[in-house]
């Protein structure tokens, strides 16, 4: 009796190990309606996958055709456009000229770059902790990769927003040759704001600063001459 229940008991155990063999199997084979690629977009370059296992092609733009789509925006010529603007009024006072070789800390996407190109001014340097090419290479504001009195003219409109404020303006005076020129853009501030931003540049003096709309909004640029290089 033992024996036949035991017997009874091993094909109900195989018959269920069966069952749940097929059903696992069954759940492999399956595709997971995620995975079903959707009709083809009518701009694939917009489309995102939904799902990682979504194995639809991908719309590969080239990268000179991404710049080419980003240069042409109106965001994006309206920016440079307020940058030439800027500039300009720093080549009526001679700060700026065609041969001096310009270092832009801090240049984010590129625009002041592209503003100081077009106004013919020969040789740029744009620098950010995140490279957009060719207009930016990558680089720590605070440990800039240059010699000594590299650039006559150093620039960043983003000085508030670095990490280490004394360390970057170290950095700007260390790289600009003696009696060259650097130019900060912040937020529009008084007087003694004024005074607190040119004390983090230990070496040099201040020119002068001046009120400014930039990018539709108030901005005080302030200008420092560099007295000696480290």
């Amino acid at each position: 009796m033992e024996r036949h229940i035991q017997r009874v008991l091993n094909k109900v155990s195989f018959v269920s190990t069966t069952i749940a063999t097929l059903i696992l199997i069954f759940l492999l084979l399956q595709t997971p309606e995620t995975c079903i690629p959707a009709k083809a977009p009518k701009k694939p370059h917009l489309r995102f996958p939904k799902s990682t296992c979504d194995f639809s092609a991908r719309y590969y733009l080239p990268h000179h055709k991404k710049n080419a789509r980003l240069w042409s925006s109106k965001s994006w010529m309206t920016k440079v456009s307020s940058y030439t603007h800027f500039f300009t009024q720093l080549y009526q006072t001679g700060v700026l000229k065609n041969h001096s070789k310009v270092l832009c800390v801090s240049a984010g996407a590129g625009h002041e770059i592209m503003a100081l190109t077009k106004m013919g001014v020969e040789d740029v340097t744009g620098v950010e902790l995140i490279e957009s090419l060719p207009l930016v290479s990558r680089a720590d504001p605070n440990n800039l990769p240059f010699f000594d009195g590299s650039f006559d003219v150093a620039f960043t409109g983003h000085l508030e927003e670095t990490l280490y404020p004394l360390q970057c303006a170290g950095e700007m005076e260390r790289t600009v040759r003696k009696g060259g020129v650097i130019v900060v853009a912040v937020e529009e501030c008084n007087e003694e704001e004024v005074k607190n931003i040119y004390r983090l540049f230990r070496r040099s003096r201040l020119l002068d600063y001046s009120h400014v709309t930039f990018q539709g909004r108030r901005f005080t640029r302030i200008v420092m001459k560099n007295k000696a290089s480290t």
